[in-house]
C-alpha cells in the first residue's frame, strides 16, 4: 500500500457505531437489512448529507432504489426513523432523516431491560393477522406511501391521538365520496375530533347524520340516478 492509498483511506474516514445496537437490533425488531440502512443513514449524517436519495443508498448497498424505499417505509413504520425539517442559516428549509426515535428505544432498552421491549415487538398472533394501517392504506391507494405520507399518518396516531380505527374509517369515508387523498382524510379526520368523535361508531353515525341531510335537502322532487348522495367535508 503506498502513501496515497493510506492518505485516501484516512481522509475517507470512520463510524463509531454503539456496540449496544449490534448487540440487540433484533430485540428491537430490526432485521439485518434494515440495521445496514441504517448504519448507512448513520454514514451519510456524519459526513453531513442528512437525506440522502434512494439511489444514493442504493450505490451504497446491494439492493436497489426500491428496495431502499421500502427498508425505509418499514424504519418509518417501526417508529425507528422520522423525518425532520432543518432550517440553516439562510432559512431555508429542507428534510433530513432522524435516528432519535432509534436512540431513544435504545436508552429504553438499557432502562427498562430486553423483557418489556419483547412485549412490544412480538406481538399477538390476533395482531399478526389484522393489517397494518400502512398496508390498508396502501392498497385503496394502489401504491407505495411515500415516506411524507407514512409520517402523515404516523402524526394523526401520534400527535393528533387518533386510533388506527377511526383513521381507517375517514379513509373508507373518503373512498365512498370519491375524494381519495390524504388532504381530504386529514379534514374528516379534523371535523370529527372538533366535534367530540372518537369512536369508529360515533363516525360513522356522523356520517349517516349528514348522508341523510343531503339526501332531505331538496325541495323539487328530482329523477332518482342511483346514486349515494356524500357529504363533502372540504366544503363544511
Amino acid at each position: 500500500m503506498n502513501n496515497n492509498s493510506i492518505i485516501n483511506w484516512i481522509q475517507f474516514g470512520n463510524v463509531s457505531i454503539p456496540n449496544i445496537l449490534l448487540s440487540h437490533y433484533s430485540s428491537l425488531n430490526i432485521n439485518e437489512e434494515e440495521l445496514v440502512m441504517i448504519l448507512q443513514l448513520y454514514t451519510f449524517q456524519q459526513q453531513g448529507h442528512t437525506f440522502p436519495t434512494p439511489t444514493q443508498l442504493a450505490n451504497k448497498m446491494s439492493i436497489n432504489e426500491q428496495r431502499c424505499m421500502e427498508v425505509i417505509r418499514e424504519l418509518l413504520k417501526k417508529g425507528l426513523l422520522e423525518i425532520t425539517e432543518e432550517v440553516d442559516q439562510q432559512n431555508l428549509r429542507s428534510e433530513a432523516y432522524s435516528l432519535s426515535p432509534l436512540w431513544l428505544k435504545l436508552i429504553h432498552f438499557i432502562e427498562n431491560g430486553q423483557n418489556e421491549t419483547e412485549t412490544h415487538t412480538n406481538p399477538s398472533i390476533i395482531e399478526q393477522e389484522e393489517d397494518s394501517i400502512y398496508s390498508v392504506f396502501e392498497k385503496e391507494f394502489g401504491r407505495l406511501l411515500s415516506p411524507f405520507e407514512i409520517e402523515t399518518l404516523t402524526m394523526w396516531m401520534d400527535q393528533d391521538d387518533h386510533h388506527e380505527k377511526l383513521i381507517k374509517t375517514a379513509l373508507k369515508e373518503a373512498v365512498i365520496s370519491g375524494k381519495l387523498n390524504f388532504r381530504y382524510i386529514d379534514r374528516i379526520l379534523f371535523e370529527w375530533k372538533k366535534n367530540g368523535i372518537k369512536q369508529v361508531e360515533q363516525a360513522i353515525n356522523y356520517s349517516k347524520h349528514f348522508r341523510k341531510k343531503e339526501t332531505r335537502e331538496p325541495q323539487n322532487e328530482t329523477k332518482y340516478t342511483g346514486t349515494i348522495p356524500f357529504y363533502n367535508w372540504l366544503e363544511k
